[in-house]
C-alpha cells in the first residue's frame, strides 16, 4: 500500500521495487493500493507516471487498486494511462453489463 505524501527518496526505491517485482514474478502486472497515497497532486502523478515506466521497462505494467476519484480526473487530465483495478479490459464490456445483438447482426 502506498501512503503519502510520498517523498522524493522513496521514489526511487519504489521504482526498484516494481522492477524486481516484475522480473522475478513474471505476472506482468503489479498492483498498487493507492488509498492512503493522500491528496492527489503533481507528486502522485509524478510518483505513478514513474512506477508505470519502470513496470514497462520490465515487460509490464501497474494497476491501481482503489484511487480516489480526484486522483482518476487527475490522471485522465494529464494522459497517464493506468488500469484500475475493477474497471474493464479494453473492449471488455464492465462487469454486469450485458451487450445484445439485434436480429441480423453479427455476435460480438
Amino acid at each position: 500500500m502506498l501512503t503519502g505524501p510520498v517523498t522524493a527518496d522513496q521514489v526511487t526505491g519504489l521504482t526498484e521495487d516494481v522492477r524486481a517485482l516484475l522480473e522475478a514474478g513474471g505476472a506482468g502486472v503489479v498492483v498498487c493500493d493507492v488509498a492512503g497515497i493522500g491528496p492527489p497532486g503533481l507528486a502522485a502523478v509524478d510518483l505513478l507516471a514513474r512506477l508505470q515506466l519502470a513496470a514497462r521497462r520490465a515487460g509490464g505494467h501497474i494497476r491501481l487498486r482503489a484511487p480516489d476519484p480526484a486522483l482518476r480526473a487527475l490522471l485522465d487530465l494529464v494522459g497517464l494511462p493506468v488500469e484500475v483495478e475493477g474497471d474493464a479490459e479494453e473492449g471488455e464490456p464492465a462487469l454486469g453489463v450485458e451487450v445484445e445483438v439485434e436480429p441480423g447482426e453479427a455476435a460480438v
